[in-house]
Order: C-alpha cells, then sequence, then structure tokens
C-alpha cells in the first residue's frame, strides 16, 4: 500500500510502526457552529481512509479531537450570553448528528482540548526546560528558530515562511514567527490556573499534547484538511519534536478544499452550506460519493447540478442492488453451475483492480468507477437462470466494495419497481414531448441494468433479462 507523504512530497510505502496497527490522528473541528461541506470532505476522506485499512486488515485506533476553547467559541458565546463550555456541549452533540448522518464512523476517541489542561501546562514546562519555549507576562511563546527543523513539512526555512506569512506583530517577542503555546487571561474570557498565571492554551499545543498522550510519541498519521499543513502541523511538528527529540508522524496525510460554483466557499459569495443543509436534501451515500469522487488531494468543485447528477449515479448502483435482491426470490436453481463457479474468477478481478486502485494511496475516483464496471458486468450477466448462489455472492461483493467507501450498505428492495415505473413514466412523457434522446437514454439505461421494455397495444410492458 502507498501512501504520499506530504512531509516527503512523494508516495511511500505505507509500513506502520507495529504489524497490522495503525495510529492514526485527524484534527477535528472547533465545535461553535454547524461543520460546512469543506471540513465534511475531510471528514469522509479520512473516515475512509480508516475504513480501508481496516478493510485490509489493519486494527486502527483513530483519534479526531474536538478544539473546544478559542477565540471564535469565546466570541460566540459572549454573543450569545452562554459559557464556552455550553457552546462546546451543544455543537459536540451537532456534529455527532451531522457524522452520524454521513455515515462516518465514531473515532476510537474524541478528546476534547478542555479536558486535557493539566497534561498540556506539564508539556509547556518540559518545552521551556528544554528551551523551546519562554514565558513573557504570563503569556508563553515557542522559540521557532530554537527548532531547527521548522518548516520542514512546508517546505521552507524559516526566512521564506515569515515572508510568505501575516504574522501578528508582538515585540514581547524574541522573533516574529514565534507562535503562543499559553494565553494569558483577557477580561470575560474562561482561564484555568498554571505557573504563569491564569490563562488558556493555544491552539497548536492543544493537538500536539493529545496526540501524545493517546497515541504515543511518535505515530504513523497524521491526517487533515490542507489548510492545516501550514502554520497548524508545522507547529505541532516543532513541539512534539522538540519536546521528545523523536519523528512525530511518519506519514503526513492532507485532504484538498472543496470550491462552489468554482469560488471559494464564503458566506460573503452567499456560496456558504453546511453539512447539515445538504444532508436534508441528499442521502449520505450521494454526498460521500460525491466527496469521494475526485482524489483526494484534488481541488473538487460543489454544484447542485454536480450532486444531482451524483445521485444519479447512486440510484443506478442501487438499482442493481435491488434487481440482485429481487432475483434472490425468483430463481430457481440454489447452487452454483461449474459455468458459474468459473465466471466467480470474472468478477473477483474487479476486487483485486478495486484493491489496486485503494492500495496506490486511496485512489477512491478510480475505486468507484471498478464498483461501477462491476454493476454493469452483473447486470448484463446475472438474471432469472442465474443460481441464488451466485446472485448472493454478486450482492456480496458490490457491497463489500462499497463498505470502505461509507456506501451501498442500504436494503433497497422493493423500491426497484417503483423506480422502473417512475422511469417509464418519465420515458413516456419524453415520447409525447418528441424527446427521442431522453426516451433512448432511459431505456438504455434500464437495459445496462438488465431490465427490457415492451412497447405495446396495451401499454409498455418491462422484464428482466
Amino acid at each position: 500500500m502507498k501512501v504520499f507523504n506530504t512531509m516527503t512530497r512523494k508516495k511511500e510505502e505505507f509500513v506502520p510502526l507495529k504489524e497490522g496497527e495503525v495510529k492514526m490522528y485527524v484534527c477535528g473541528p472547533t465545535v461553535y457552529n454547524f461543520f460546512h461541506i469543506g471540513n465534511a470532505r475531510t471528514f469522509v476522506v479520512f473516515d475512509t481512509v480508516r475504513r480501508y485499512f481496516e478493510y485490509r486488515g489493519y486494527k486502527v485506533r483513530f483519534i479526531q479531537n474536538f478544539t473546544d476553547i478559542d477565540d471564535k467559541m469565546i466570541k460566540r458565546a459572549n454573543e450569545e450570553s452562554i459559557t464556552v463550555k455550553e457552546l462546546g456541549d451543544r455543537f459536540i452533540e451537532e456534529y455527532y448528528k451531522d457524522a452520524d448522518a454521513l455515515n462516518i464512523e465514531r473515532a476510537t476517541v474524541n478528546p476534547r482540548a478542555t479536558h486535557y489542561i493539566d497534561q498540556i501546562v506539564d508539556f509547556i514546562k518540559e518545552l521551556i526546560n528544554r528551551g523551546y519555549a519562554y514565558e513573557v507576562n504570563g503569556d508563553v511563546y515557542f522559540n521557532t528558530k530554537k527548532f531547527e527543523g521548522y518548516g520542514k513539512l512546508s517546505g521552507q526555512n524559516l526566512e521564506e515562511l515569515q515572508l510568505g506569512s501575516r504574522i501578528d506583530v508582538d515585540e514581547r517577542k524574541k522573533d516574529p514567527m514565534d507562535f503562543a503555546v499559553w494565553k494569558s487571561q483577557k477580561p470575560g474570557e474562561p482561564a484555568w490556573e498554571s505557573p504563569w498565571g491564569m490563562g488558556r492554551p493555544g491552539w497548536h499545543i492543544e493537538c500536539s499534547c493529545m496526540a501524545h498522550d493517546l497515541l504515543g510519541e511518535t505515530i504513523d498519521i497524521h491526517a487533515g484538511g490542507s489548510d492545516l499543513s501550514f502554520p497548524h502541523h508545522e507547529n505541532e511538528i516543532a513541539q512534539s519534536e522538540g519536546r521528545t527529540g523523536k519523528t512525530f508522524a511518519r506519514y503526513w496525510m492532507h485532504s484538498a478544499f472543496v470550491n462552489v460554483n468554482n469560488q471559494k466557499m464564503s458566506k460573503s459569495l452567499n456560496n456558504f452550506f453546511t453539512a447539515r443543509e445538504i444532508l436534508e436534501k441528499y442521502d449520505s451515500d450521494v454526498v460521500r460519493m460525491f466527496m469521494l469522487s475526485g482524489h483526494y488531494r484534488t481541488q473538487i468543485n460543489f454544484s447542485l447540478e454536480l450532486l444531482d447528477s451524483t445521485k444519479a449515479a447512486v440510484d443506478r448502483l442501487y438499482n442493481s442492488i435491488a434487481n440482485l435482491e429481487n432475483l434472490l426470490g425468483e430463481v430457481s436453481l440454489d447452487n452454483m453451475t461449474s459455468t458459474e463457479e468459473e465466471y466467480i474468477k470474472k468478477l473477483n478481478s474487479y476486487k483485486e483492480k478495486y484493491i489496486e486502485k485503494m492500495d496506490d494511496d486511496f485512489n477512491t475516483a478510480d475505486a468507484i468507477s471498478v464498483i461501477f464496471d462491476l454493476a454493469r458486468e452483473i447486470n448484463t450477466n446475472i438474471g432469472t437462470s442465474s443460481s441464488k448462489e451466485l446472485v448472493e455472492y454478486s450482492l456480496d461483493l458490490i457491497r463489500e466494495l462499497g463498505e470502505p467507501l461509507g456506501i451501498l450498505q442500504v436494503s433497497k428492495r422493493g423500491n426497484l419497481e417503483e423506480e422502473i415505473e417512475r422511469l417509464i413514466e418519465q420515458r413516456q412523457q419524453a415520447r409525447k414531448n418528441k424527446d427521442w434522446a431522453l426516451s433512448d437514454k432511459i431505456r438504455d439505461d434500464l437495459k445496462a441494468q438488465g431490465i427490457i421494455l415492451e412497447d405495446t397495444p396495451q401499454g409498455v410492458r418491462w422484464k428482466r433479462i
């Protein structure tokens, strides 16, 4: 299995620290609002990575944190006249609702930053003792020049990063690139006791501490959206390796952005969508397939038209599943014939190709194409003359390949006839409108699913091949 490592900028053979096990940390949401579709892509992508590792037989310890203390949280809590904890509690619950609706597996642990204050304080003490951090009037900063490897994830040296970044000017810092690991309390802010006075942790230190506590000094994979590569992940590396002197993460993975109608998502452009808004209109299978229809390192463009197109594609796969489910009650032969046993080898060749694509840096786009090829193969060659054993094998295989992607697990039995009748009605209307192209397309799509239409004086009839 090969994984593209952001640190080395190349695909590398995946070799875990411990054979058969994967320690994986993914940066989670700041819980002050519902998560948007850009967040959703990151969550779906790395849920799929985790699922595929499990499919390949690995035991995965998957950590995804909640940032529950942050400037945005403090601002919103003050606006609503509630505590930051109340705000965090509410939106953690809302996160689970939306993540569950997206068929995202629960993490092994979802740590909250505010539950790790004591460990964070101890972490910072060690950084100070090692000369990697210093205190100024209740604030503690990480000394970036002290850490020789600073910039290695982004591939730039300190001077280049300084020129290319917007930096908050603070004359108390030894260097403009130094960042806060502990922030002294400001009026109206929640705070905790520390050797440097009342305050709260900086954002970057939280993930370093939770990863260290739950996964150890060195982990297999650290992942998140590409916007986190710098400065968040760069700072995590500096802190973690400054503390331990050991490699923090052996593989770094980053998912690309989602544009909306070819523009960056922004509330000011009125093109901002939360995952919940989209899930009110589309099933999780549709949203997940859309998010996985491009390689995770490739930017994708979001639009409702593209989701509609994805829905039609998902429906085609579910029609194949429903057809197989209905065939189970119609076929008369129980056991496979010798010809069918030989045919199984051809079906398994699709599974082999699927694994080949997913083993190549989780190429979900090509893996989805393989599933469609498999469905066409099954639609064309499996029907009422097939054995029940072959039908069951085919159905199980489609579901098996869908499971790592988090799709195609719902039973659609009984829905197929209703869908066929709807398409026939749509075709009849197209013929009345003399839209022969649409009429032919509906007929051909149904034929590809093993359904033949017959135009008779009594109306349209259909039968399975």
